[in-house]
């Protein structure tokens, strides 16, 4: 895409603000949002019905809101009215007393707020392409944020009770709501509507782009037994809350390098290379902690998430930006966006299960999972090598 005049600054501070408030409400809610709920006298079978709402809302939010934010070219739009209407589901949300109100205005917030994921990275990708500017350097202050979010919940949860700490999950909200208002406006440059696209297979019969979707999907569910049983697992081995908090914050650590080293990637490192460095980079980790490693092997591990996430993150993200046609990007994303979460959504389920039975032997099946996505990389790049001689 043609570059946008030197004149324009202030794109990619504005995006990183988004991204900033959009993970810092991350690092509020994932960890903290199920203590608000056993506050409120749900039991663990209720609460786990609860947690498991966006993962289902998603199926139906997501391609609606994404494919009317195609057709009237109005990802900003998109943005804003998903982001305030998060805003005002959590409000009520706050105010919801006993397990069937909670859950339904849970699910009214979920429908509003689970499309705003796949929006941004739609938003990020068209406008820094257009303007000649790497995704990764913006996109690690999210990353960045969580960390910080978390940490500060943490503390904030120490010193308030929780039933409470449902204003700290609206007040994330109303800030992301807010860092969505400054966004540029993105438009079609004009060389785009100049020539006529070459016809392009629907995007759910490409199958080029569902090997990829299932690729990307299945590497980034196979972290499912880390995000749902690392910290019980590094607990029972005698590792204090510091040390484990210390080991989170290391894997994120390594995701921001690779996020800000982007630009200075090779450039022929492709897309779908990235996620096959993603896909091995998982599998050498989730063999290595099916095995119990010592504790002095688990920094080096943890710096294997700037693979097993930061790579396929990249990789599968740009490949879905670039290959998406014109008109479609916001559905391609959403499209991933659901994937991603009915893989992590089985996974997880499958997760509990094994690491129930099995202990940290449950691994063995997310290396398998990843094995299984690297697979789903390499028949893409077979099909793409075949599609374009």
């Amino acid at each position: 895409m043609p570059a946008y005049p030197p004149s324009r600054f202030g794109f990619a501070p504005r995006l990183a603000l988004v991204y900033v408030a959009l993970f810092v409400l991350s690092g509020v809610q994932l960890p903290f949002f199920p203590l608000w709920l056993k506050a409120k006298g749900l039991d663990a079978g209720t609460i786990g019905l609860v947690l498991a709402v966006p993962m289902v809302v998603r199926v139906l939010a997501i391609p609606i809101v994404a494919r009317e934010a195609d057709r009237r070219d109005a990802l900003r739009g998109a943005l804003i009215l998903t982001a305030a209407a998060s805003v005002a589901g959590n409000l009520l949300l706050a105010f919801a007393d006993g397990a069937v109100a909670i859950l339904a205005t849970f699910t009214l917030a979920s429908l509003a707020f689970t499309p705003v994921g796949p929006l941004v990275e739609t938003y990020a990708l068209k406008g820094l392409g257009q303007r000649g500017r790497a995704y990764g350097p913006v996109r690690l202050w999210g990353s960045a944020a969580f960390i910080l979010g978390s940490f500060a919940t943490g503390f904030a949860a120490d010193v308030m009770a929780p039933r409470y700490l449902i204003w700290l999950i609206v007040a994330a909200t109303v800030i992301v709501a807010l860092t969505t208002l400054p966004l540029e406006p993105l438009t079609t440059p004009a060389s785009d509507t100049d020539t006529e696209a070459p016809p392009r297979r629907p995007l759910l019969r490409d199958g080029v782009f569902l090997a990829v979707l299932a690729g990307g999907s299945l590497i980034q569910a196979s972290h499912a037994v880390y995000y749902a049983f690392s910290t019980l697992a590094w607990r029972k081995m005698g590792l204090d809350g510091s040390v484990i908090a210390a080991l989170w914050a290391l894997g994120v650590i390594a995701e921001i390098v690779l996020f800000a080293l982007q630009s200075r990637l090779p450039h022929r490192l492709t897309p779908i290379g990235l996620m096959m460095i993603g896909a091995c980079g998982a599998t050498l980790r989730w063999t290595v902690m099916a095995f119990d490693p010592p504790v002095a092997a688990l920094p080096f591990l943890q710096v294997l998430h700037a693979a097993s996430f930061g790579a396929t993150h990249l990789g599968a993200l740009t490949f879905i930006a670039r290959h998406a046609p014109p008109g479609q990007a916001a559905s391609a994303q959403g499209y991933y966006a659901i994937a991603q979460g009915i893989a992590m959504a089985a996974t997880t389920v499958i997760s509990g299960w094994l690491f129930g039975a099995f202990g940290s032997a449950a691994y063995g099946a997310m290396a398998l999972a990843a094995i299984v996505g690297g697979a789903c990389g390499i028949v893409a790049q077979m099909a793409r090598r075949i599609a374009v001689p």
